[in-house]
């Protein structure tokens, strides 16, 4: 083989022939990188190897933060789930073999590094390939800065200080270089935006794509650049990052500070612009809050709670006409999680179809507003310490209750997010897979032990009796073997990134940075328009036993955090925003609650059961590095606590 410049840091790739990992793109089985990028069409290829370690973030087993939190919950002990990353959220993380372990790529994590050495060989070759027009290799270049920004992140985000890989080293390297350090997290930022900016300074890299979804859709585009960069500064502005004390012994065997201990407020300013930029030219190109457009088989009326409804389940399933999706990952599509998601509401479904296990717990169902738009236990015209008892639906509830169905006093007087997002018991189920959309035969969820929706048997199963209805798409259809049919019209890609979360990121950053305006707001109170909800300001005044709430600097920014919770819910965000927030361990240190699911009647089904003591520590904010690695590079230092 001809020598080339290839990555060799064995000290923390664990990889020791870095051949056989791009065979894939080379033709006739011949691995030279000249003959990879001697032609377009081989370099495509290339180029697509690049895209493809990308996280898969639309399936549950390997989203790192879709069952790491307090969201979901599952039986013990697991079956027909891969446990990994359960097992982070049950408090069983370890040094000897991480789970979602992205520095190598095991345990339900991506090997990112070495997809960061791929994106490298690339950027190094591409000017080698002589069919090729000068706007398409630029316009990969680009593409392909970002994506090697983009593992950077993953990796900042998952383990803080890690090594900066600028360029592969050359074959033969000696062990002095091989062995690297981890750089201090303000300068892993650093770069990170350095190659954000150089992407999107690249003037063939369009704003948005024109192409349709077998061609285009997936593809990065300056909008996707910003909205990550701004991502990017508020991770580095926030707690865990910016000024945290539980740090300050934290450093390298240089005695290098691998993350600052001393606040500083400019980063909050910084991530502000960022912030801002991303927002002004997404709008500009036509992005916004989704709006369902319906069709012919929708008979949804003029009932607002459907409508509204509709709105927020599609913003992440709606192929067409969503304006909402920045980024559409077409490498990862939403299958198996809709299925683990669907409870059966009919007969006839059996086999491997909708089971309902990816259950909500108790506690995250609490955190849903009232349809006043402020905590329950915090609307003083709601009946929270009555919450746990009985009541039966009339029919004013027919949109969310099963008309004269006797539940919960909790599962009144929710927010649309309630129940656009929450399948439980009695609970209306608009848009299934018998293709009913008549408001006037709705059909309901019943979860009660002897039920259509109850445990079946001694697996799969929702643990809690809730499930998630957010995340299945209202076109999705189940056979009478239970195989979920559709998949070429009912997957969807799943949404790495979305203007709700820009706009929540917005006003989180202004808050952070100036405390309380009209324009703080403006951005959380857009998102709560289009879930049926007053502004912040007029909720708290007139429904909050803490009216002034909102006008304190902490006061909003526990709004915004839960806002964020709620918008933003089942879609992996909750995980990574605790950590950054630095309240992990208040969050993930209370119980696990459920509902009696061994319960035939309203009574005792209605009863608390505990499922599990939540355990969070301190060391638990970084990932630990396997100890094989650092066993391999001496110049490696170990997150604290592990």
């Amino acid at each position: 083989m001809k020598k080339y410049k290839v990555i060799i840091i064995i000290a923390f790739l664990g990889v020791a022939s870095s051949c056989q990992k791009y065979l894939d793109v080379v033709p006739d089985n011949v691995p030279t990188i000249d003959y990879a990028f001697t032609l377009r069409s081989s370099a495509q290829r290339f180029l697509a190897t690049c895209y493809s370690y990308m996280p898969r973030n639309g399936h549950f087993n390997t989203n790192a933060a879709f069952n790491a939190a307090d969201e979901v919950w599952h039986p013990v002990p697991l079956a027909d789930v891969n446990g990994d990353i359960v097992s982070i959220a049950r408090g069983l993380q370890n040094v000897s073999d991480p789970f979602a372990n992205y520095w190598e790529g095991t345990r339900q994590g991506r090997p990112l590094f070495q997809g960061i050495r791929d994106c490298n060989i690339f950027l190094e070759n591409i000017a080698k390939v002589s069919d090729l027009e000068e706007y398409e290799r630029q316009r990969w270049i680009a593409e392909v800065k970002f994506l090697k920004a983009y593992y950077h992140f993953i990796l900042l985000r998952s383990y803080g200080p890690i090594p900066i890989v600028r360029e592969n080293l050359p074959l033969g390297s000696s062990t002095d270089e091989v062995h690297v350090f981890r750089e201090p997290v303000d300068e892993v930022v650093k770069y990170i935006v350095q190659l954000l900016d150089e992407s999107a300074a690249i003037s063939d890299l369009p704003d948005r794509l024109q192409g349709t979804e077998t061609s285009e859709l997936g593809r990065i585009t300056r909008t996707i650049v910003l909205a990550l960069k701004a991502k990017v500064l508020v991770t580095a502005a926030s707690p865990l990052f910016n000024g945290n004390p539980d740090y300050a012994s934290f450093k390298d065997k240089r005695g290098m500070q691998l993350i600052s201990s001393t606040y500083d407020p400019v980063k909050w300013d910084s991530a502000v612009v960022a912030c801002k930029k991303a927002i002004d030219l997404c709008e500009k190109v036509g992005y916004g809050l989704h709006h369902f457009q319906g069709n012919s088989g929708y008979k949804i009326g003029d009932n607002d709670s459907i409508k509204t409804q509709l709105d927020l389940r599609t913003a992440l399933t709606d192929k067409a006409n969503n304006i909402e999706v920045i980024w559409a990952n077409t490498l990862s599509r939403a299958t198996d999680i809709q299925r683990w998601s669907m409870p059966l509401i009919t007969a006839g479904v059996s086999g491997s179809g909708p089971k309902g296990i990816l259950a909500p717990t108790l506690k995250f169902v609490e955190m849903f507003y009232s349809a006043n738009g402020v905590p329950i236990d915090e609307d003083k015209t709601y009946p929270y310490a009555q919450r746990f008892n009985l009541q039966t639906a009339g029919e004013e509830d027919k949109y969310h209750i099963l008309e004269t169905e006797t539940t919960v006093k909790m599962h009144f007087g929710r927010e649309e997010r309630f129940y656009a997002y929450i399948g439980f018991d009695r609970g209306v189920w608009f848009g299934n897979w018998v293709n009913n959309y008549d408001i006037k035969s709705l059909f309901g969820v019943r979860g009660r032990k002897g039920e259509i929706a109850a445990r079946q048997g001694i697996s799969n199963y929702s643990i809690t009796s809730y499930t998630i209805k957010k995340l299945v798409n209202i076109e999705t259809v189940a056979a009478s073997d239970g195989n979920v049919t559709g998949a070429n019209q009912e997957q969807y890609p799943w949404p790495e990134f979305r203007m709700a979360d820009l706009y929540l990121l917005y006003s989180e950053a202004l808050n952070e940075a100036q405390g309380y305006s009209a324009e703080t707001t403006q951005g959380i109170n857009k998102v709560r328009e289009r879930a049926g909800l007053p502004s912040v300001e007029e909720a708290w005044t007139n429904y909050s036993t803490n009216p002034d709430k909102y006008k304190t600097k902490a006061g909003l920014r526990e709004i915004i955090q839960r806002e964020r919770a709620l918008e933003l819910a089942f879609e992996g965000h909750r995980y990574w925003d605790l950590r950054r927030w630095k309240t992990a361990h208040i969050e993930l240190n209370k119980p696990i609650k459920a509902w009696d699911i061994s319960q035939s009647d309203a009574v005792s089904f209605y009863r608390e059961v505990l499922l599990w003591n939540q355990r969070f520590t301190t060391k638990d904010y970084l990932t630990p590095i396997r100890l094989t690695e650092m066993q391999i590079n001496k110049n490696l230092v170990q997150n604290p606590g592990w």
